[in-house]
C-alpha cells in the first residue's frame, strides 16, 4: 500500500503553502449582528482567514503541521516554521476567541470546524515549539463548545459532509485522548447512544456532493472511542458482509466529473476518506474481510490521489484528505 514520502510531504507542504495565507477567493460562515460586522476574513480571523475558508485554513495548517513533524528537514521547513510563527501569536488567537464568543457565532463552523481545530492542536502538541501553548485558549473554547453541545444532540447527523457528527468526534479524538480524558469520555458515551444499536449499514452513497462516507466514518469514529472487543463486535454486525464486498459501494470508488465543480470535486474527498477509513479499519479484520478492505483502500487511493492538486476548488483542501489516508 502507498506511503508518505519525503517528496509527497513536501509536494503537500507546497500546496498548502499556497493557499493558508491567500485570503481570497473567500466563503465565510459568518452571520453579521449589524453594519459593523461586513469585514473581510482577514479582520474577521487573524489566522484562519486564507484556503477559501475557515475550516480548510485549518487543516492547511494540519497539513504543513505534520509534514514538518515527519520530515523535518523538508526544503519547506523553514517556510512553515516562520508562518506559524507570524501565525500563532498570542494577539491572533484572542482574536479568534473574540469571535467565538459573539452570540451569533453559537454554530459557527460545527461541528466540522470543530473537530478539525481541535485535531490542529492535537498536532501541535507533537511539536517542540510553543505553538500549542498558544493556540491553547482556542482549543480549550472548541472542547467546550463540544461539552455544551453533545448533551443536547439528541440524534447524530448522518451525512458525507461538513455536518457530519461521526466525523468531528473521530478527529476530535485525537485531542481528548492526549489532552482532555473528561472529553474524551463524553465522545464514547455519545458515539454509544448514536450509533451502538446501528447494524447492516445499508450504505446509500455516494450523493453527488459528499467528500466523507457517512457509512465508513462511523465506524472509524467508533473503532477510535470504543475498547478494541467492543468495537469488534459491533462493526460485524454494522458492516457483516465486507468478505463479500458489500454494500458494492463502498468498494467502488466514485467518478468526478468537473474538478473545477466545488461541489463535484467533493468526490475526490470521499475515495480519500474512504482509503483512510478503510486503511485504518483493515488491521481489525482478519481473512478474506481484511483482504477487501485493504484492496479497497488502495484503489480509492489511486482513484484520487493524483488529483491533489490542480484546480484551486480541489486544492485548498484535497491534500489533508489525502495526508489522512497515507499516514492511517
Amino acid at each position: 500500500m502507498s506511503s508518505l514520502s519525503a517528496e509527497l510531504a513536501s509536494s503537500f507542504a507546497r500546496i498548502a503553502l499556497g493557499h493558508v495565507g491567500r485570503e481570497y477567493p473567500n466563503k465565510l460562515d459568518h452571520v453579521l449582528e449589524g453594519p459593523q460586522d461586513a469585514l473581510g476574513p482577514r479582520a474577521l480571523h487573524p489566522i484562519f482567514y486564507g484556503s477559501f475558508d475557515w475550516h480548510s485554513c485549518v487543516h492547511g495548517y494540519w497539513t504543513l503541521a505534520v509534514c514538518l513533524r515527519l520530515f523535518p528537514d523538508l526544503p519547506e521547513a523553514p517556510a512553515i516554521r516562520a508562518r506559524f510563527e507570524e501565525a500563532f501569536t498570542p494577539q491572533n488567537v484572542a482574536a479568534e476567541v473574540a469571535y467565538l464568543a459573539r452570540p451569533s457565532s453559537r454554530g459557527f463552523e460545527r461541528p466540522y470546524g470543530w473537530g478539525w481545530l481541535l485535531k490542529l492542536q492535537a498536532e501541535l502538541l507533537a511539536h517542540a515549539a510553543p505553538w500549542a501553548a498558544t493556540l491553547q485558549p482556542l482549543a480549550d473554547a472548541f472542547a467546550q463548545r463540544f461539552r455544551d453541545f453533545l448533551p443536547v444532540a439528541g440524534y447524530p447527523i448522518r451525512t458525507g459532509v461538513h455536518s457530519s457528527t461521526s466525523f468531528a468526534l473521530a478527529l476530535s479524538a485525537d485531542y481528548a485522548r492526549v489532552a482532555d480524558p473528561a472529553l474524551l469520555d463524553l465522545f464514547a458515551a455519545k458515539a454509544r447512544a448514536w450509533h451502538g444499536h446501528d447494524r447492516d449499514a445499508q450504505a446509500w452513497e455516494p450523493s453527488l456532493d459528499e467528500f466523507l462516507s457517512a457509512t465508513l466514518v462511523t465506524a472509524e469514529c467508533l473503532r477510535r472511542l470504543l475498547p478494541p472487543d467492543e468495537f469488534k463486535a459491533w462493526f460485524a454486525a454494522y458492516l457483516p458482509h465486507i468478505a463479500e464486498r458489500r454494500p458494492a459501494t463502498l468498494f467502488t470508488p466514485a467518478v468526478v466529473t468537473d474538478r473545477t465543480d466545488g461541489k463535484i470535486v467533493h468526490l475526490d474527498g470521499l475515495n480519500l476518506s474512504r482509503a483512510w477509513c478503510w486503511r485504518s479499519l483493515a488491521p481489525t479484520l482478519s481473512g478474506p474481510a481484511r483482504a477487501a478492505a485493504e484492496e479497497a483502500a488502495h484503489v480509492h487511493l489511486a482513484a484520487s490521489l493524483p488529483h491533489v492538486a490542480g484546480d484551486y476548488m480541489g486544492e485548498h483542501w484535497l491534500a489533508s484528505f489525502a495526508l489522512l489516508a497515507l499516514t492511517a
